[in-house]
């Protein structure tokens, strides 16, 4: 069985670039992303501010990323079902 050791050696300075580039495209997309969670963060403590109910918002934005078709089918299960439990 091969070693890391000798994986990294067989490696041609080619591959070896290679992969410093996807790990750096990767660690930018990573810094990126942390900044946009803090920017998103931001506009739900904004939100906030005005009175607007956070936990509302983020359940009103799942609901839009859903199509139509599947949210009204999901709405008329949370029905049946809700109808079932309660009596």
């Amino acid at each position: 069985m091969i070693t890391d050791e000798q994986r990294a050696e067989s490696m041609g300075e080619t591959t070896r670039e290679k992969l410093r580039q996807f790990i750096a495209r990767i660690e930018r997309l990573e810094a990126e992303k942390t900044e946009l969670a803090a920017d998103i963060r931001e506009v739900y403590a904004e939100s906030k501010t005005f009175g607007f109910d956070t936990k509302i918002l983020r359940k009103t934005i799942a609901l839009r990323k859903i199509d139509a078709n599947e949210r009204s089918e999901q709405e008329a299960l949370i029905e049946l079902y809700m109808d079932a439990v309660e009596g």
